[in-house]
This record gives structure tokens, sequence and C-alpha cells, in this order.
């Protein structure tokens, strides 16, 4: 409900109100303003002027939307995603699908330095697809964050594995236009090939799931993404132990 900037504004009495509001919020909404000044322990103005900095022209505007936070945050639902997640799945098993597969596994076996790259949850996918790469024996590095040093000789026509949920993270854009500026291939997996980093790429596989969201948090399910690097793993490996690749 209140923004970090926000947050940093309150002087110490402000902030006594902001640490009360948050301890007791579903009593809050109900209080009155002396009632909540007398719980915080400063006076009636100093409450005022806590509304203003949050947002609110007065106390009464505070409580609705305190209210409504409330309400909203307890009223949500997540449904579950097991019927997308099995049509993706049956999707991968198509002869198109793996065909794509095909391709990117022909490239990524004759490409010496390998990067995965993911910020917060697709970070963490990230790390996982390269761990799972290099103990098949391709050995690759994960960034997962967007101040990761780029500046290494090793970037210089690497690949880059990218994954992004809504394909529009600006910190992993970043890393994309800096891998492109070292003429390094991109591979992108995304929810959707209709998004900035998916345009950007040389090759990308969309998943197509439903995008949601748990107030300011991203809990798109990951399991296609997952799934993606499982099995250009093991194409991977069947790739690289035939006699035939040098």
């Amino acid at each position: 409900m209140f923004s970090v900037e926000q947050v940093q504004s309150l002087n110490e009495l402000e902030r006594e109100v902001y640490e009360f509001v948050m301890k007791n919020q579903s009593n809050v909404q109900y209080m009155r303003i002396r009632e909540l000044a007398a719980g915080a322990h400063v006076s009636t103005s100093t409450v005022l002027r806590f509304c203003k900095k949050v947002g609110c022209n007065g106390y009464a505007e505070f409580k609705l939307k305190l209210k409504e936070y409330f309400q909203q945050s307890n009223s949500m639902q997540i449904p579950d995603d097991v019927t997308e997640v099995i049509d993706f799945l049956k999707k991968t098993a198509t002869e198109e699908f793996d065909d794509k597969l095909e391709v990117l596994v022909d490239i990524i076996a004759h490409t010496s330095n390998i990067f995965f790259v993911g910020s917060g949850m697709s970070g963490i996918v990230a790390k996982y697809g390269a761990r799972y790469f290099s103990s098949i024996g391709k050995f690759c590095l994960y960034m997962d964050e967007p101040h990761y040093p780029t500046e290494s000789r090793m970037l210089e026509n690497a690949l880059a594995i990218i994954f992004s949920v809504s394909g529009e993270s600006n910190d992993t854009i970043g890393h994309l236009q800096r891998f492109k500026e070292r003429n390094c291939t991109i591979i992108s997996v995304t929810n959707s090939e209709n998004c900035t980093i998916a345009r950007m790429s040389d090759y990308n596989i969309a998943y197509y799931v439903t995008y949601r969201r748990l107030k300011t948090y991203d809990i798109t399910t990951q399991i296609p993404a997952v799934s993606i690097i499982e099995k250009l793993g093991k194409k991977l490996y069947r790739y690289l132990s035939e006699e035939h690749f040098e």
C-alpha cells in the first residue's frame, strides 16, 4: 500500500504512525483518528501529516484506501495452472516443437561460452539451467542480478540464453543489449513472442500461460521454462554423445 518513496519521506513521529498501521491493519480501518493517534502515541496533527505524505487528502480517505487494500489482499485467489501446463507439455511433444529444439541444440553444442540470464524468479530458473547443462557436460555460467559485470572477453561471440516471463524486464533487457553489442547469439524463453526480449532475440521459445501476480509479485508458473531447459539438456547430451560430433 505504501511506496518506498512515501515511507522514506516520513519523519520520526510519522514513522510511529506507519509502524502502528502496519501492525494493526485490520483494526485501523475502523478506528477514529483520535484512537489511532493514541495507539501510536502521537498527535492527531501527526496522523494527518502522515495521511498527506502517503497520498491521501485526509484521514477518511486514508481509512477507505486501507480498507480497500485489506479486502483486496484477503480476496485474492490463485487458480491452479494444471490445465495450461498440461497443454504446453502436449505441445512440446509435437514434431514442430521438436524441430525447433534441434536447431537450438546444434547452436548450443558449437558454442564455447554460454550464459543463462534472468532476474527475480526467472533468475532462479537461469541458475537452474546453468547447473543442469553443466551437469550433462556443457559448462555454463548464469547472471541473475542487474549489475553483474559484463566486460569480460568471454562474452565475445558467446551465447546468451535469456529467461523472462513478461519479456519486458528492464534489467534483463539491459543485459541483452550488452550481449548484442558483443556479437552474441541470443536465445530467449518468454511467455509470449510479442514482447521486447523475444523481438530482440535471434531465437525465441514462447510458452503462453496465464500471467499471474500476487500484489507486486510475479507468481506465473515456471514449469514450462524448466521443462524447456530439461528437454534441451537431454537433447544436447545425446547430441554430444554422438560419434560424429567434434
